[in-house]
């Protein structure tokens, strides 16, 4: 059974543009996408910066209204059932919105509780328990002002879970965390799907997506453009290799020579302080290196590698690198 269906969802934003003479401007941030997510099942919605992501996921929780094609949530229409829904989901987002610093975590959770109307015998049982499960043992008494932003993103998790929803949309929940605390939160995250609760994700690591998710959509410019599991997403690289080349300092045509060459199906640049190292796929793999070393004549190289294609490079193909 599905806990969440989407059928030719759409939002169109209207803006303003001009001073003179003022025209309105529409702006189609989700165009038509379908999808269908299982009770029970962890799935990743990826794509770039704008692509629909976060309007997708304001629009499944009852936050904006589509304005055309319609969605689902354990049955339940996110327009006409709107107040059913809610009670029935949880969203965590990314970032530090959403808790009251100067409480301690224990009393966020107390206060949360009457807002999401618990019965105050379940919410005296089950707040230590999410406690528990979210690490915060022994932390709990502590203002979220001391909290490190690891520690707020569990607590996070604790309050979506206040009411036992059935469903949870996360939202880049690990944006900005150290490596350390954003382990910890995937590890919190596994453990509700171990709870049988059903999880949309967004983010932007594709080592996370590929670590957690069972299927994942890759959204672009507010159309789905792949849905499948990763291992067969990875296998429309497979036919590639990627080509690694740190480079210190790259004027942007030397980008765009690289990426006119006939045995080159991709290239992306990853700024990394002083160096960038750019990432060519090609079906030649370390035979190209010499040809490509030749066309960056004049440059500062430093290391060179080939490796075998993973999550990312599947999902560069297949959004052209755009971010």
């Amino acid at each position: 059974m599905n806990a969440i269906e989407v059928n030719q969802l759409r939002r169109v934003y209207k803006t303003t543009i001009g001073v003179v003479r003022r025209k309105v401007k529409e702006v189609v941030a989700v165009d038509g996408i379908s999808f269908d997510i299982r009770e029970g099942e962890l799935f990743g919605l990826l794509g770039p910066n704008g692509a629909g992501k976060t309007t997708t996921v304001k629009m499944l929780t009852t936050l904006l209204i589509p304005t055309g094609g319609s969605a689902s949530i354990l049955g339940l229409d996110v327009v006409k059932d709107a107040e059913k829904v809610r009670p029935r989901i949880g969203f965590i987002y990314g970032g530090d919105r959403g808790l009251y610093w100067r409480l301690s975590g224990l009393d966020n959770l107390r206060y949360f509780s009457t807002l999401y109307y618990v019965d105050p015998g379940v919410a005296k049982k089950r707040i230590p328990e999410l406690i528990e499960m979210v690490g915060l043992t022994g932390r709990e008494k502590e203002k979220v002002e001391g909290y490190s932003r690891g520690m707020r993103q569990r607590l996070h998790i604790a309050r979506a879970l206040l009411h036992d929803p059935q469903v949870l949309f996360l939202d880049e929940p690990t944006m900005g965390l150290d490596p350390i605390g954003a382990r910890e939160l995937r590890s919190a995250v596994l453990n509700l799907q171990s709870a049988n609760k059903t999880i949309l994700l967004t983010t932007h690591y594709m080592f996370e997506a590929d670590a957690l998710c069972q299927r994942i959509a890759v959204i672009d410019q507010g159309k789905i453009v792949a849905l499948d599991t990763p291992e067969k997403l990875k296998q429309t690289v497979n036919d590639l290799s990627v080509v690694e080349i740190e480079i210190f300092g790259i004027p942007p045509e030397y980008i765009e020579k690289i990426s006119q060459l006939d045995f080159v199906d991709n290239v992306a640049v990853e700024n990394h302080d002083q160096r960038q190292v750019m990432l060519i796929h090609t079906p030649k793999g370390s035979e190209a290196i010499p040809l490509l070393v030749e066309q960056l004549n004049g440059l500062k190289l430093g290391k060179v590698v080939t490796r075998e294609p993973t999550l990312e490079d599947a999902y560069v193909r297949l959004v052209g690198g755009a971010e």
